[in-house]
């Protein structure tokens, strides 16, 4: 039986480039994937880019044992079926490593799910719409995506039932995709023109701009209580630990 041992390497190395091809979201001849604006965007990513490679192990796992077995059962594959294990192993790769596909959230998912769930999701809705804004827009997007960040690092430790949770919800939810919704209605020759005194362009960027305050408040009204704690027990440390200093603070007070 002829030596299959070339064959097979090479067609191993090229499942492995389709492999890298597919997990670069198909390489070269597309649009590469835009940078992600925040952790929780990132975060779905990658879950979606493991959850590809482990049934691209999988996949090509079943193809090597099933060829495997038959090899031992007919006394060998020889070159063909070498060479259809490989093809087999390349529609694997290529199958796999292209499903299952991350989803851009829609709108409507947006109000589903927990706060925390929500970060994550409207971190991927933003970087969607990102193409069609405006180069401040697009700023004032990525900036979103760090505040998103630390509201969710926030949300973590909130009671879904508190009121800042609910702010969250409406200003994340609904806010933000209606004021981008309300401009991608607005046919792209008009956003530059101005009406009532601005620009389209202009409007949406002052409306993401007091949206990131707006967020900027909540993050810091939902970090008072943590700040205070922090507060509290510096003093008691300083008090307890400090030495004479802090000894002859308190007399003074007294």
């Amino acid at each position: 039986m002829p030596d299959t041992t070339p064959q097979s390497d090479q067609i191993l190395s090229a499942a492995g480039k389709s492999l890298r091809v597919n997990r670069d979201e198909g390489g070269t001849h597309r649009r590469p994937m835009a940078a992600s604006i925040g952790k929780g965007s990132a975060s779905l990513k990658w879950k979606n880019r493991l959850k590809k490679i482990r049934n691209v192990a999988i996949g090509v796992g079943a193809v090597w044992l099933g060829a495997s077995i038959i090899g031992v059962v007919i006394g060998g594959l020889g070159f063909t079926g070498i060479m259809a294990a490989g093809v087999a192993t390349l529609a694997a790769v290529y199958v796999f490593g292209k499903y299952p596909k991350l989803k851009t959230p829609q709108r409507a998912d947006l109000t589903k799910g927990d706060t925390k769930q929500l970060v994550g999701q409207t971190e991927l809705w933003l970087e969607a719409q990102r193409p069609a804004l405006p180069a401040p827009a697009v700023t004032l997007v990525d900036q979103l995506g760090v505040q998103l960040d630390a509201l969710g690092v926030q949300l973590e430790t909130v009671d879904q039932a508190h009121p800042s949770a609910a702010e969250v919800r409406e200003l994340v939810g609904e806010y933000i995709p209606e004021t981008i919704d309300n401009y991608r209605k607005i046919p792209e020759h008009l956003r530059g023109e101005k009406h009532v005194g601005k620009s389209a362009d202009e409007r949406l960027t002052d409306s993401l701009g007091k949206i990131s305050e707006e967020m900027d408040r909540v993050t810091r009204r939902l970090a008072e209580g943590a700040l205070d704690d922090l507060a509290i027990k510096d003093r008691y440390l300083e008090y307890r630990y400090g030495g004479d200093e802090a000894l002859a603070e308190l007399s003074n007070k007294s």
